[in-house]
């Protein structure tokens, strides 16, 4: 039987102590009382999730157009804790850790997850600099890309590593591969209750790896006219999504991703997508970049390369795999680039600061 958001599985721990649906309320209480800022937030969200309705406000993160208030079903977040559950083949009891944010849909889901599969979850501030209790064994935990790039030397006692919220970079998925943790890259949004497809980066059974999303059972996916990605998930999602991430379908159940729409270049009337230029020179480049465009009169969009860090030059051979009109037309370097409270490089801004 499917388990119902208005119950808490018996297993369930919250930093080491059992919680009913009861119990839970006097915590959710008791965080927004007295908590730190991030207990504040999950008090805010258990209170909501305790509370009769069943649907919760979420903000969206402009995946699929502006960003938004929408409301969510509880028991579609429910069913997609369960999916997940399932992938990771989660059994109660497991040790979980929450260090993201309760104010993201990824960290709401992780909650979810605890209570609904049964999870010992241990909960920490959701910092850069991680305080992990490196002697505890855990199966299962979210990061961005940036905690676990900065916490690498902490995470080795934990099996499972799900990485969403910002792109991750060449760099980290080379590192990672000499890490004892698994190490899974997710596609989702706010929109779709989390991930809906899972991209593992290292630890493979095989000696190579491709580079496409699998998409979790029950999700069905297509292309609209500009080649975005369109999801169908009935158990998560009441309506059709239709994405502005452009992508190329391998089959009934696997994609690679390309880029955003958003962020297409068109020079010359050559489109140019800047997440693969990226990709092509992720090797070549030290520092963290990106590729944008300025506007050109005669081209009308320009392909520029914008490095963090102090000015330097660079060679022609770092461009040597690019086509001519990838190659950009002009460098600039940035003391710090425009990010998100995620730590995803926020382009429009960064690209608006150096006009």
């Amino acid at each position: 039987m499917t388990p119902t958001f208005d119950k808490v599985h018996n297993h369930f721990q919250l930093n080491g102590f059992h919680y009913n649906r009861e119990g839970l309320k006097e915590v959710a209480y008791s965080y927004i009382k007295e908590g730190d800022d991030f207990e504040i937030a999950i008090g805010e969200f258990l209170a909501d999730w305790l509370d009769p309705n069943d649907t919760l406000e979420a903000k969206t993160s402009g995946s699929t157009g502006a960003p938004k208030t929408i409301g969510i079903s509880k028991q579609a977040m429910v069913h997609s804790a369960l999916t997940t559950g399932d992938f990771f083949e989660l059994q109660p009891k497991d040790g979980a850790l929450l260090c993201l944010p309760a104010g993201t849909i990824a960290g709401k889901m992780m909650l979810i997850r605890a209570m609904m599969l049964g999870l010992h979850l241990d909960i920490i501030s959701p910092k850069k600099i991680l305080e992990i209790n490196e002697r505890k064994v855990y199966r299962f935990a979210a990061m961005i890309p940036m905690q676990l790039q900065m916490n690498l030397s902490k995470v080795e006692k934990i099996e499972m590593i799900i990485v969403g919220g910002a792109p991750v970079s060449s760099d980290l998925k080379k590192t990672i591969q000499n890490i004892t943790p698994t190490v899974f890259e997710s596609y989702g949004m706010t929109e779709t209750v989390s991930h809906i497809a899972l991209k593992q980066l290292n630890n493979f059974p095989e000696a190579s790896a491709n580079n496409f999303f699998v998409v979790l059972p029950g999700v069905l996916i297509s292309q609209d006219e500009r080649g975005c990605l369109v999801i169908d998930a009935k158990n998560i999602a009441e309506e059709i999504i239709t994405t502005n991430d452009v992508v190329k379908i391998h089959g009934d159940s696997t994609f690679e991703w390309l880029g955003r729409t958003d962020f297409v270049i068109n020079s010359g009337g050559v489109k140019i997508h800047p997440e693969m230029v990226e990709n092509a020179l992720a090797t070549n480049i030290d520092s963290r970049f990106f590729i944008a465009s300025l506007p050109d009169n005669e081209l009308g969009e320009r392909v520029i390369l914008i490095i963090e860090g102090e000015t330097k030059t660079f060679k022609p051979e770092v461009f040597s795999n690019l086509n001519k009109h990838e190659i950009p037309k002009e460098i600039f370097f940035v003391k710090r680039f425009k990010e998100t409270d995620s730590g995803k490089i926020q382009r429009k801004k960064t690209v608006a600061s150096i006009k």
